[in-house]
């Protein structure tokens, strides 16, 4: 079964990153929440990291929480999906209707 891991601390203080990719399963998703945000934008030293990683995994990160630490939605990693998480309903810019959910199949 595919698993949602999330990443709430900063790449650039916490190793949880690395240990979420060092113990999960290719196949998997890793949702970048809170501080996680910052390992989600470009021109970072970790930026080529979690390039590599979309290789294996799908990766989102929340986009209020990107907003809230005043960068740039357009500075994300092509390739990373921002989503707004609103009660048990997620919603993309890229997608066109709310969904109560998400399948990662």
């Amino acid at each position: 079964m595919a698993m949602i891991h999330t990443i709430n601390k900063s790449p650039f203080q916490i190793h949880s990153l690395d240990s979420c990719l060092k113990y999960s399963s290719s196949g998997g998703a890793i949702l970048f929440i809170e501080d996680g945000v910052y390992a989600a934008m470009n021109n970072t030293a970790i930026a080529d990291k979690v390039v590599k990683a979309m290789e294996s995994y799908k990766i989102y990160a929340l986009e209020p929480d990107v907003k809230a630490r005043g960068l740039d939605t357009a500075k994300v990693l092509d390739g990373i999906q921002l989503w707004i998480i609103a009660g048990t309903w997620i919603w993309s810019p890229n997608m066109t209707t709310y969904s109560p959910g998400y399948n990662l199949s």
